[in-house]
């Protein structure tokens, strides 16, 4: 494993460890829910983002907020970050206000993955 990736990772083990060093008072915790893991992380207390804007065009995330941005939408634009100026910005706003906000969910209308497909015929 490369040294950046490492740091960009180590957000989510800080995490962990930092939970698994509190306890729960009777030694190790059973387990760690999604609130324990979001009151740990560096971004503790902001808001997680609901816009990722990559530029340059590359089509990842290179491990940046792993799991603040679970929801977020992603704009990519070809701009380099350099001349990503105002202008590039209210186009990836414009774009943002488009967008249907799902948050993991399903548009109205569609079948629900609860629900298992009758089989044809019946």
């Amino acid at each position: 494993m490369r040294g950046a990736e490492l740091w960009r990772r180590a957000e989510i083990v800080d995490a962990v460890n930092a939970i698994l060093s509190e306890g729960n008072g009777h030694g190790i915790p059973r387990k760690v829910t999604e609130e324990q893991l979001s009151r740990h992380l560096y971004t503790e207390g902001l808001p997680d983002p609901d816009l990722l804007i990559r530029t340059s065009g590359e089509m990842r995330v290179s491990n940046f907020l792993l799991w603040q941005i679970a929801y977020a939408e992603i704009f990519v634009t070809e701009t380099l970050w350099p001349d990503f100026n105002r202008a590039r910005l209210l186009e990836a706003l414009l774009e943002f206000q488009k967008r249907e906000r799902r948050y993991g969910g399903i548009r109205e209308g569609e079948p629900s993955e609860e629900k298992p497909a009758r089989a044809a015929g019946k």
